[in-house]
């Protein structure tokens, strides 16, 4: 077998919840949320879905410039922000829709960025979480950074339950293979700091599959670094909250970081400009389609005895965010690309001046042109 084709080997995997929608049990974390807290959990995934595929239509239908889909990862998203306190902070790839939902940030702000409209619409100390940041893996960076400042302030172990403060990195498993990522890893390890990093191993970075990047499982990159890993179906929210939930306590008592690695699945492309049918079959597709992490959810809940009418009223509350989303779209103004010039440096070149000069004349000549015919 080819070297660059050739399987990682297994790891365990811890999972609370079976693609068959049956509860299993993990001899080191549990979820003891009760039914309405697993019908709160379906919410969000049924509406971070809406988010991605409204998001997804809006750019073929040419009011997004770009869409990074994130059809597939919704448990892990989802399970994993929910075990955030309002005072914790994360620092989101750009793919991660559900972390931003979960964290109370509009969806339809994340609509401006793609539409090259604007840098993000929230302030980060509002939400407690970053902008989606574009540069692979950089986000590991500004999160160690940043509980490195929550240790240095004291706003760790102290036993304080509403000042205790925690941080989670996401990145995906492309990400692994950036030095950023290890640096951070490493800074985190050797000062202790209260951050948790988790890995969305959606199985390929862009056209990359994951045994191509690592020989081993990603989780086990933590050992080398001093850290504890944990390796989590990352299609079951119930086993990313309560992993997530684990070692974020650990983190705000002091006792360090955790690598998580959730294994999943990015059922759809890239980004919208991607194909993804050139390096992957459709039959391992539809083998991860079986494990759709909404739909094990759902078949919980039936067979728990939720109501019809809970369903209804969520397709319902969907609907509502489909049509909020999509007028959103509409008042986003076109973006001025001349702007871009103001943002390359401090303080404006010659050079960078002339090239923004040139770009203004050749918009405002195609604008002219456009009214002339």
């Amino acid at each position: 077998m080819n070297s660059s084709t050739a399987p990682t080997p297994d790891a365990p995997l811890v999972q609370l919840l079976t693609p068959t929608g049956q509860r299993v049990t993990d001899p080191h974390v549990a979820f003891d949320g009760d039914r309405s807290e697993i019908e709160a959990l379906y919410r969000d995934l049924v509406m971070t879905r809406r988010v991605d595929t409204e998001a997804y239509a809006l750019q073929r239908h040419g009011e997004l410039g770009l869409w990074p889909p994130a059809l597939g990862q919704e448990a892990a998203q989802v399970g994993s922000a929910r075990a955030l306190r309002a005072h914790d902070f994360a620092f989101p790839t750009y793919r991660d829709h559900g972390v931003a939902w979960c964290r109370g940030v509009d969806p339809s702000l994340l609509l401006g960025i793609f539409r090259g409209s604007d840098l993000g619409g929230w302030d980060p100390a509002d939400h407690g979480i970053a902008l989606p940041n574009i540069i692979i893996g950089a986000q590991t960076l500004h999160a160690t950074g940043y509980a490195m400042g929550l240790a240095l302030e004291g706003l760790v172990g102290s036993g304080d339950p509403d000042r205790d403060s925690a941080v989670i990195a996401y990145f995906g498993d492309g990400a692994t293979s950036q030095g950023d990522v290890s640096e951070a890893l490493d800074w985190a390890a050797v000062h202790q700091s209260p951050v948790v990093f988790f890995c969305e191993n959606n199985q390929y970075a862009i056209s990359v599959p994951v045994a191509s990047q690592t020989r081993v499982p990603i989780v086990q990159r933590a050992a080398g670094f001093g850290l504890p890993g944990v390796r989590v179906d990352g299609n079951d929210v119930l086993a990313c909250l309560a992993v997530t939930r684990a070692a974020l306590q650990r983190a705000r008592d002091g006792e360090g970081p955790t690598l998580i690695e959730a294994v999943t699945y990015r059922m759809g492309a890239h980004t919208t400009s991607d194909d993804p049918s050139r390096y992957r079959d459709a039959s391992e597709v539809d083998a991860w389609q079986a494990k759709d992490p909404l739909e094990r959810v759902r078949l919980l809940l039936v067979a728990e005895g939720t109501s019809d009418d809970f369903f209804a009223d969520l397709a319902a509350d969907a609907d509502a965010l489909g049509v909020h989303l999509r007028a959103a779209c509409q008042q986003i103004p076109e973006p001025d690309l001349a702007e871009l010039f103001d943002h390359v440096f401090v303080e404006s070149t010659v050079e960078n001046r002339q090239q923004q000069a040139e770009h203004v004349a050749w918009r405002d000549a195609m604008e002219g042109s456009v009214v002339a015919s």
